[in-house]
């Protein structure tokens, strides 16, 4: 029987080998807004042979909370290993004001989907920092996929772009 210290470093080091190891690529693509970006599903799909390989269970949960008169989903991310350690991360999103061509169900299901996405990148250390809502300009831009590799160099410049403050996609490309 495996004591208690024995098995939360276990947890952890199975949980640090995912986080290094998945890739959840942005596959889809907004017609619309000519951008990429990821689904919740498209997470689970990914994460599910790491999961296999290194004996854990992931879970995800939704709770509705009332918090100032509007309502939100709240999604836990749970995982564990066989030992009974685990770790969870949260996520918020509330209903929309107005629901454009959509029944109370399905701004509901999306603030699930939203929130659920974002609690598994808390947990599984998605960098969702230029995700569809962050690089959204409808229709705007051209539809580019993200540099396979990083050089030095690149990096060098993109921290002295950074350091002049906001950058579009176009001072990256130059």
């Amino acid at each position: 029987m495996q004591n208690q210290e024995s098995k939360q470093a276990a947890f952890t080091l199975a949980l640090a080998s995912i986080q290094a190891d998945l890739r959840a690529p942005k596959n889809q693509v907004n017609s619309f807004g000519g951008y990429r970006y990821r689904k919740c599903e498209d997470i689970l799909e990914a994460v599910k042979p790491h999961l296999k390989e290194h004996g854990l269970v992931l879970t995800v949960t939704d709770d509705l909370v009332e918090v100032g008169g509007r309502h939100y989903v709240k999604a836990e991310a749970r995982l564990t290993n066989s030992g009974g350690y685990g770790m969870a991360t949260t996520a918020f999103a509330r209903e929309a004001d107005v629901r454009k061509g959509m029944e109370v169900a399905q701004s509901t299901g999306t603030a699930s989907s939203y929130a659920r996405k974002y609690a598994l990148n808390g947990l599984l250390c998605i960098d969702d920092c230029r995700d569809a809502d962050a690089t959204n300009e409808h229709g705007k831009g051209d539809l580019v996929d993200p540099p396979k590799s990083t050089k030095a160099d690149d990096v060098e410049r993109l921290y002295t772009l950074l350091l002049k403050g906001p950058v579009s996609y176009t001072h990256l490309r130059a």
